[in-house]
């Protein structure tokens, strides 16, 4: 299945002191990485509610390997890894890909979202067409946080 690719830059204030991004900015990442999967391909597909309204419930993230500052912006692929009647999971990989396809991970994370309906403020279900949006995106085998790589 394809995964949505967002290059990510990052920011001289991403650096902590120890010389590498921050943890706390991973989830900055993943949320460039998530908005720009779900503007680009919800509205293509008349599924523009799923861009306008969702929150996230749940995070998870697991730091593979230090990411150091630098000019170049960070790679962040995102799948979907489950879709449910009242929400759905991303799957997400921080990582850069080297010129022979080899794979620096430094991140995998998960995150649990909610559809939203803004204007009446309350939670909703996925509709018929989100689903097919989402189900466009489905990996199941993808890689998780907490668990080593196979």
């Amino acid at each position: 299945m394809p995964r949505h690719v967002t290059h990510v830059p990052l920011r001289w204030a991403d650096m902590d002191a120890y010389g590498h991004v921050n943890n706390v900015v991973y989830l900055r990442y993943l949320q460039e990485a998530r908005v720009d999967m779900l503007f680009i391909h919800a509205p293509k597909q008349g599924a523009e509610q799923l861009a306008e309204g969702v929150v996230v419930a749940r995070h998870e993230i697991s730091y593979h390997a230090p990411l150091h500052y630098r000019a170049e912006p960070v790679r962040v692929e995102t799948w979907v890894r489950r879709v449910g009647n009242s929400s759905f999971d991303l799957g997400y990989e921080v990582l850069d890909v080297d010129g022979d396809g080899g794979r620096t991970v430094y991140a995998v994370a998960s995150t649990v979202l909610v559809p939203y309906d803004l204007e009446d403020a309350h939670p909703r279900r996925v509709a018929h067409e989100e689903r097919l949006v989402l189900e466009s995106f489905l990996e199941l085998d993808g890689p998780e946080p907490g668990k080593a790589a196979a």
